[in-house]
Order: C-alpha cells, then structure tokens, then sequence
C-alpha cells in the first residue's frame, strides 16, 4: 500500500498516538450536540494556537465518512489544483484511506489533477486529519492543495466539484483550510478578518475573493475557501455560522504580531 507520511507530526501537533490523541480531545468540547453541515471552514496552525477554534467547529457538526479537504499550498511546486494518489496518509494513531471513487470522480471531471508533489510537505490539510478521523474513525479522505486562481475560476471548480459529490453515494462534508492575517496587530487582524467573514457568513465566494484582494488581507486560505463555499451553494447552502474567532495571542500572549483563526459552519 502506498502512503503519504506525516508532513508535520511533533511540530504542529503531538508525534505520538496517544499525546496527539489526548491534544485532539482537549480541543473537542463534549458538551456539543454536531448537526448535518455542507461545510466548514478550519484554521491550520499548530494546535497550541489553532485547535481549539478547529475543536469547537467540529464539536458541532457531524463528519460523515467522506470529506473533500480543500487546503492551499504553501509552497511552489506541483499542480495548481492536486488531489493526492496514494492510498492512505499516515498519521501517529494509524493510517486514513483515501477515498478513491470521489478523487477519481474529481480528476475526471474538474482541473484538479493527480499529484503528489503538491502535498508531501504540505501542512494546511494534514493538521485538520486528527479531528477529522477522531470525529469518524471510518474517514476517507479527499485532499486537494490548491495554488493561485482567479475567482471565476475557483467557483466553476467548486461548481464542479459539487457535481462531483452529488455523483457518489452518502454524506460528502467540505473542509476548506485556512488561517486569517498574518503577522500584524491585533487589533488590526480583527478588523480586516471581519471584513473577510462578512463575506463568508454571506455565502459570496466572488465577495470573499475580492475583498481580500482590495484590502490586502493575508487570508492563506482565501482559495479553497472560496471554492468550498461555491461548492456549498451549489449543494444547497442556505446560511452560515461564525462559531468562533480568535488569534495566535490568546496562546502567546503577543498581540503586536497576530494570526487570525476563524471556524465557521456552512449549511
């Protein structure tokens, strides 16, 4: 069987089963009753500063066994669009099989292409695995690392990846991947983020896209997620949820240079 390795196991998140586990919970609130949900939008960093937002999303919605995660690339190199080809990413507690019949379904029909290169040292969808399979330990996994598109061209492949989905049996959740600002004030990041979720609680993935190109917000995830929403709407989306939002200042204490974090539920 061909695998991908962890990327990023003892730096964005615990290197062992049992601690990564015993992390994932502590971010998990048990009080939380998940209902259904199109979408969701997770932050990637490491868990010390992002888990607990990604935590409190997931509490909250029921993952089914297959979940399209659309991430960006952090790095050049490979597809602009890739699904990954291997059958199962490794992680500390065990292996997660991919789900081919919809990776397949996608490369047919869509831009996406197979390659692997795009996700080897990618770290935007490995992180949000954890809580995914804690949450459904019967996950399959369809990972797309995303580069640079214009937002016409981000909605028809959302557009097309929810054909996709609506193709293959059972419940599909999408997983857009994404921290907010980058490295700027507080006070700052909060402003510009709002901006930026306004768009995302509206359901306007051409809004969302604009808005962070005129106000130069540093969105690494802005991609995807207008993507994922495209994709949302096309399934039926009628309204979303902002269900947490925080910043890198809450774990260090530094709100002179922050990262925003947001966790937001599409249904």
């Amino acid at each position: 069987m061909k695998t991908r390795q962890p990327a990023v196991a003892g730096f964005f998140y615990p290197g062992s089963s049992q601690a990564l586990l015993d992390e994932v919970d502590r971010c998990l609130p048990g009080d939380q009753q998940p209902t259904a949900a199109l979408a969701v939008v997770l932050p990637h960093a490491g868990y010390v500063y992002s888990g607990r937002t990604a935590g409190e999303v997931l509490a909250r919605t029921e993952v089914p066994d297959r979940v399209v995660l659309l991430g960006p690339k952090h790095h050049l190199g490979g597809a602009r669009a890739a699904a990954s080809t291997v059958d199962a990413w490794s992680m500390p507690f065990g292996d997660v099989p991919l789900d081919k019949e919809l990776i397949e379904r996608i490369a047919a029909t869509t831009e996406v292409e197979l390659d692997d290169q795009s996700h080897r040292d990618e770290h935007s969808l490995e992180v949000e695995v954890p809580f995914l399979w804690r949450r459904n330990p019967s996950l399959q996994l369809t990972p797309i690392a995303m580069g640079m598109h214009r937002a016409d061209e981000l909605i028809e492949l959302g557009q097309e990846i929810a054909s996709a989905i609506q193709g293959v049996e059972g419940s599909v959740l999408i997983a857009a991947s994404t921290d907010m600002s980058h490295h700027i004030p507080e006070a700052e990041a909060a402003r510009l983020d709002q901006l930026a979720i306004d768009k995302m609680l509206a359901l306007d993935p051409a809004g969302l896209h604009q808005t962070v190109l005129d106000n130069d917000i540093s969105m690494c995830g802005v991609m995807p997620t207008t993507a994922a929403l495209a994709a949302a709407i096309a399934l039926g989306a009628t309204g979303a949820e902002l269900v947490e939002y925080t910043s890198s200042a809450r774990a260090s204490g530094d709100t002179a240079r922050v990262v925003g974090y947001a966790g937001i539920i599409v249904r």
